[in-house]
């Protein structure tokens, strides 16, 4: 077993530690394969009653994917690597969403992308003081994917779509509010719960410890985004954002590829986005898949993480540049 991750039985639980704190536990192909196989093992095995998701370090649960190894690839014109990374990785969201015993997991500090996508489909999602859950796919040439879109399509108002081409951090009230937990946990008793937990395989220890948090700023901010969102499209959604409460989402958003904002939106109003994760992650596949060679993945790698300039030159100059010529290869259906 890799360094990368720890995967052991305790007790009542199968447990999966993640073990890169110095990377902000991003997740390698190989850790994906190594969780998708403990998960099919456990999931027949009598002894384990539930499964622990968490990490080492403080400062993130899972920021995401090692996406400076696709970056590499597709650097070197190999996009089936990435197509087959990320058919894999969703592979194993589909299964965490749809697993058979409670699967809990504790995230701390930041969870992001590929980390939204091994703990929010989840059964029971645990989030503290120090949580920050964000998808900001758009700002790397990407879309919100490994489920994310699934979680973002089905909330009201269209503050999915709001959330999903800004960018913006849900503190733990708010990822709560807009589902992607469920309980708050001040982390100073996490400990002491997946004790409780390991020992005697009761799911409902976790209501014990849950606390009530403050209010979330998005669910306070509702009225104001859902109005600007009403009928949003790739056509108006800069201009219903030109207002001075929107001032850091506007500049987030013109900040983000071009391309991806526009599939983003198009694809968080499909109905079948909305109604079923497979769909969904098929839907975010159709783009991803064809990110590296078509979108802007590569530039966006390139700019945040390998020269790390944070000054992508993207194939459009803004969102109104993007047609529906370009957006067309996208669309067409490809299988993971």
């Amino acid at each position: 077993m890799s360094e990368d991750i720890f995967i052991r039985k305790s007790g009542y639980i199968g447990h999966i530690t993640l073990n890169r704190p110095d990377v902000l536990n991003s997740l390698t192909y190989s850790m994906i394969l190594s969780i998708e196989k403990a998960l099919i093992e456990w999931e027949t095995d009598e002894n384990i009653a539930l499964i622990i998701i968490d990490a080492e370090g403080d400062r993130a649960f899972c920021a995401g994917g090692d996406i400076q190894i696709l970056y590499e690839n597709g650097f070197k014109k190999n996009f089936a690597y990435g197509k087959k990374f990320w058919a894999d990785e969703y592979r194993l969201n589909e299964k965490i969403a749809n697993y058979k015993k409670p699967f809990v997991a504790f995230m701390q500090g930041f969870t992001m992308g590929g980390g939204v996508g091994v703990s929010c489909h989840g059964s029971h999602r645990i989030v503290g003081e120090t949580s920050k859950i964000a998808m900001p796919e758009c700002s790397i040439g990407l879309v919100p994917d490994v489920g994310g879109s699934f979680l973002l399509a089905k909330l009201p108002g269209n503050i999915g779509i709001f959330l999903g081409v800004t960018g913006k951090r849900m503190r733990a009230s708010d990822a709560i509010y807009c589902g992607f937990a469920d309980y708050f946990i001040p982390e100073t008793k996490w400990k002491d719960l997946k004790k409780k937990l390991i020992e005697t395989g009761n799911i409902d220890w976790i209501k014990k410890f849950h606390e009530r948090t403050e209010i979330s700023a998005i669910e306070n901010s509702f009225s104001q985004i859902s109005e600007a969102m009403v009928d949003v499209s790739t056509k108006n959604i800069e201009s219903r954002l030109k207002h001075p409460f929107f001032e850091k989402d506007l500049s987030a958003l013109r900040f983000n590829s071009p391309i991806s904002v526009a599939y983003t939106i198009i694809m968080l109003k499909m109905e079948k986005v909305q109604n079923n994760i497979s769909d969904a992650l098929d839907a975010e596949y159709s783009f991803t898949a064809r990110s590296q060679e078509f979108g802007d993945f590569q530039e966006g790698i390139r700019a945040a993480v390998i020269d790390k300039d944070r000054n992508p030159l993207w194939k459009h100059k803004s969102l109104a540049d993007v047609s529906e010529e370009d957006l067309q290869p996208f669309f067409q259906t490809i299988h993971r």
